[in-house]
């Protein structure tokens, strides 16, 4: 299988690190142009260095932003052809009782994984209708589809949400030969949010986490990469609206 995507303009979001920049970097190494973002312009420089890619740095839950990029992005390649629904997170927090959730808290989360997704999809979806083919890929997590490890109440519900999103869009988008699809990883340390999580664990909750998985390791950002480039190409030309696990069998 060859996949590659030369001529072709990707948007990656929250790409200064982990599944990011490993996703940019998947896409511009089989051809595409690849357009990034996020928060953190350190971060990203180092993704533009790797994969020679066109970064700007805002809040995507900036609806003014989000058009911006997206319109900076199809003026110098007359469309964007693969969306990337990356960013998002726990924005620093960590699990705490329910009664102790400020309203602040709730709306920063969701605001990162969920409204974020739907500015982005909103802001491409009359260049990909125009062009009657497109592909939205979000990257949600194993939390949307169960519980979540960081027992941040808001994190599950934005993930859940974001399948929600992925369904109805797809319904949405289909008629226009634009596809819609959601890859839901598993644990993978691949930011300093995950490795602190992952130290929280200790030597037994490590072995417990590593032995509930089927093929007894952890993934990559590599693995979450290859996903979406599956979903993004030509082969997947007749699935919408689905939840791929990469989880390395839970």
């Amino acid at each position: 299988m060859n996949i590659e995507f030369s001529g072709q303009t990707v948007i990656v979001t929250g790409a200064a690190h982990g599944f990011g920049r490993a996703i940019a970097k998947a896409f511009a190494d089989t051809g595409a142009k690849v357009w990034a973002c996020d928060l953190n312009e350190a971060g990203l420089a180092e993704t533009q260095k790797l994969c020679g890619c066109e970064v700007r740095s805002f809040d995507i839950s900036d609806r003014a932003a989000v058009l911006e990029f997206v319109k900076e992005a199809e003026g110098a390649h007359a469309a964007v052809h693969v969306l990337v629904n990356n960013a998002g997170g726990v924005r620093g927090q960590v699990g705490k009782p329910l009664e102790d959730v400020s309203e602040s808290d709730w709306h920063s989360i969701f605001d990162a994984n969920v409204t974020g997704a739907f500015y982005f999809s909103q802001a491409v979806a009359s260049g990909m209708k125009k062009a009657k083919r497109g592909r939205i890929i979000n990257i949600s997590s194993g939390a949307g589809l169960g519980i979540s490890l960081t027992g941040i109440q808001a994190y599950a519900s934005a993930k859940a949400a974001q399948i929600g999103l992925t369904r109805q869009l797809a319904h949405e988008l289909g008629p226009w030969g634009v596809t819609v699809n959601n890859v839901a990883p598993g644990f993978v340390r691949s930011n300093p949010t995950t490795e602190r999580q992952w130290s929280s664990y200790g030597e037994e909750g490590q072995r417990q986490l590593i032995d509930s998985i089927a093929m007894k390791r952890l993934g990559t950002p590599e693995d979450i990469a290859h996903a979406v480039l599956y979903f993004a190409s030509s082969y997947a030309g007749w699935i919408t609206g689905q939840v791929l696990s990469v989880d390395g069998g839970r």
